[in-house]
């Protein structure tokens, strides 16, 4: 018969007793599970988030139908790429901007400000809640745009390539932003204001809703800062001919530029959220 000696016990207790704790990798990914859940509960955010730009996209194309001289397409065909990237920044920027605000209005955030939890894995929960939604968002309007008005799909691995690089930079760089703009708002009342409005103004001078081709040049340059317009940009080259080009601004679907535009935004708007975000109101002090 065997006998273990306190010191022996003592000294084995705490190595079983201890676990060892996920890492922010791991709590992120758990953490963007319980976000895409919370989010498919609320069934009347749900509709609305997929079935907006999906309504603005058939009235918008069917009002404006008719074929664009010298360009190869029709109108409709130009709204598809173009409501593709507002909604890859409604799923993401303005999406995060409402939410996060909210939180911390309600003191979401400093609950969980005070758990062991590491602040990282909060960021990235909501991370993966905007990669699964903006990819979703995307699959249907990709769906409705080809059955409907003829867009075709990309035939060679170079337009999935960079449909790939647009789609994520743009996604980081709106959700970035999104996070950066929900430090603005005083409250949660007030953020859905706060957040639509550049939104909203940001898709009339990105050509979003006007064809890029009719706007101004001096609202071009002031669309041209932001991520939107590039995107749009970029999503064009991708799904339409090449002859559809002469409608930019520039002439050319400018790949690199569009890839520098939104790589710079991914780190202007992650220094953004680094000196502004913060877990509670103003109020609390």
């Amino acid at each position: 018969m065997t006998t273990t000696t306190p010191t022996t016990a003592a000294a084995a207790g705490p190595k079983t007793s201890r676990q060892r704790l996920p890492n922010a990798w791991g709590l992120g990914l758990r953490r963007g599970g319980l976000e895409i859940k919370q989010f498919f509960r609320q069934r009347d955010q749900v509709v609305f988030t997929f079935a907006f730009p999906v309504v603005f996209l058939f009235l918008f194309a069917s009002i404006f139908s008719d074929d664009v001289k010298g360009a190869g397409v029709n109108a409709s065909q130009l709204y598809v790429p173009a409501m593709m990237a507002a909604g890859i920044m409604s799923t993401s920027f303005q999406s995060l901007g409402i939410s996060i605000a909210i939180e911390r209005d309600e003191k979401v955030l400093r609950r969980l400000r005070g758990t062991p939890m590491p602040p990282a894995a909060y960021f990235l929960g909501k991370i993966w809640l905007v990669l699964v939604t903006g990819l979703m968002e995307t699959a249907i309007l990709l769906v409705v745009g080809t059955t409907l008005y003829d867009v075709d799909l990309p035939s060679s691995a170079t337009k999935w390539l960079d449909f790939g690089w647009i789609f994520v930079l743009g996604l980081t760089a709106c959700a970035l932003l999104g996070i950066a703009i929900s430090s603005v708002p005083k409250s949660g009342k007030s953020a859905t204001s706060v957040v639509v409005l550049p939104f909203l103004v940001l898709q009339f001078i990105s050509g979003v809703y006007i064809s890029i081709d009719t706007i101004p040049d001096w609202m071009l340059n002031i669309g041209a800062l932001f991520p939107l317009k590039w995107m749009c940009q970029g999503l064009r080259g991708v799904f339409l001919p090449s002859s559809a080009q002469v409608l930019e601004q520039a002439g050319s679907w400018e790949f690199g530029k569009t890839a520098l535009v939104l790589g710079a935004w991914c780190v202007g708007g992650l220094l953004l959220c680094l000196l502004t975000f913060r877990w509670k109101n103003r109020r609390d002090g």
